[in-house]
């Protein structure tokens, strides 16, 4: 039996014209800042336009539709817009090595304001301006130092997956512990209790029954910043590697 075509996709909400004045109208920042507030209140899985034009008041999913032409339109507004929270500088300051570790830290800081971010940053073409100015300066960062720009996209790729795959770890955490009923620090003690007792009872996990006695270790904002210097460190080594010239 012969495919039946399937549907082209929708033109991306970047290259739409805005929707029309009507007498009772409203704006697309609104619709993008309920939608906004309730992925915030109920994470990806609540995000639907019903949810959203009724955390709007008296309107109906169809009716947003005149203002927003489809679901993914309506996100890839609202990851421009918590982008636009990223403090970006107009130009790279003298140490890019600052600038970018500036950036970076913003940004995790975003990102776990809206933990949804992570889970659908990597379903949109990154096209929004808040999205290009952001991805503009860390080139420039990176041209700066003299690094040809295909390299520069490279590594700002790299710290891009550095921030949002941490975050979306996170997010996967936490659902997990969610579902084995472990969301607080108590359960989790318990938990951790529980499993020791096994791996001393096995006896073949000395380390590990001795590191769940006493958990210690750095914390998830600790564990990001960590990282995000190896990472640094490593694009400085590469960029200062005489042999690469």
């Amino acid at each position: 039996m012969r495919e039946q075509p399937s549907d082209p996709p929708a033109p991306l909400i970047w290259l739409q014209p805005p929707a029309p004045a009507r007498k009772r109208h409203l704006e697309r920042e609104e619709i993008v800042r309920a939608a906004i507030t309730v992925a915030d209140l109920g994470g990806v899985s609540a995000l639907t336009m019903t949810a959203v034009a009724r955390q709007l008041g008296p309107y109906t999913a169809m009716a947003l539709y005149r203002y927003v032409p489809s679901k993914d339109g309506l996100i890839d507004l609202m990851l421009d817009h918590v982008t636009g929270e990223i403090p970006v500088p107009a130009k790279p300051g003298r140490d890019w090595r600052a600038d970018l570790h500036t950036l970076a830290s913003a940004s995790w800081a975003m990102v776990k304001r809206h933990i949804w971010y992570a889970q659908l940053v990597h379903t949109r073409p990154p096209l929004g301006p808040h999205m290009m100015r952001r991805t503009e300066f860390i080139l420039s960062v990176f041209t700066g130092q003299g690094t040809p720009i295909g390299e520069a996209m490279t590594y700002a790729a790299l710290l891009d997956r550095h921030v949002y795959g941490s975050a979306l770890q996170a997010a996967e955490e936490r659902a997990m512990h969610q579902r084995y009923g472990i969301e607080n620090a108590r359960k989790l003690a318990a938990a951790i209790t529980a499993v020791r007792e096994l791996a001393v009872a096995a006896g073949q996990y000395p380390n590990l029954a001795r590191w769940m006695a006493t958990p210690t270790g750095a914390t998830l904002d600790e564990q990001f910043e960590l990282s995000l210097g190896f990472l640094i460190d490593g694009i400085a080594a590469r960029l200062s590697d005489p042999s690469r010239r």
